[in-house]
């Protein structure tokens, strides 16, 4: 007797959008709904995989397989026509910090590592166990690997700050320049 498609139907539903969010911020906005039709077949093919209740994050760990495979294909294709492809040419969790200049140099001065997993908690609101699941670690190691993006991210501003603040020599500010005695 076949299975229903009710249950995975209303998963369907509920997260295509956070689904098409999440590759919106990570790839072309071209690409979104193929690579979203693609995380959810395989989805469909391994919904006995997935334990109740951890359904988007799951999702999202399989999106993030989608989205490196997609990149590879791209780089691939653009090596062989001897072209340089764009690789991130949609709207990513970098841009969502270029509001502020200050912040997007520290987001792009921390680690990718760093930047995955503040924005899978803080960008797109996961919980720390669901995180766990989308980057196949245990919950303590997110919690330890958020705590340290959040200070690397902290320092980062602050070295930001600093630079913002130290004239340049540039403007012949003389009183940054003290003579050696």
């Amino acid at each position: 007797m076949p299975e229903p498609v009710e249950p995975f139907v209303a998963v369907y539903a509920e997260h295509l959008p956070a689904v098409s969010r999440y590759l919106a911020r990570r790839v072309d906005r071209d690409d979104v709904d193929d690579l979203a039709a693609d995380v959810f077949a395989i989805a469909w093919r391994k919904r006995a995989q997935v334990a109740p209740g951890e359904e988007l994050p799951w999702l999202y760990r399989i999106a993030a397989y989608q989205v490196a495979n997609h990149r590879r294909r791209l780089a691939a294709r653009a090596s062989v026509l001897g072209l340089l492809a764009v690789p991130d040419s949609a709207p990513s969790a970098e841009s969502i910090v270029t509001a502020d200049a200050e912040l997007a140099r520290a987001w792009a001065a921390i680690s990718p590592r760093d930047r995955e997993v503040l924005a899978l908690v803080v960008i797109d609101d996961l919980a720390v166990a669901q995180a766990a699941v989308a980057l196949g670690i245990t919950p303590n190691a997110v919690s330890i690997r958020l705590h340290r993006a959040k200070k690397a991210l902290a320092a980062a501003i602050d070295a930001e700050t600093r630079a913002a603040e130290t004239p340049s020599p540039a403007t012949g500010d003389e009183r940054s320049a003290s003579p050696a005695t």
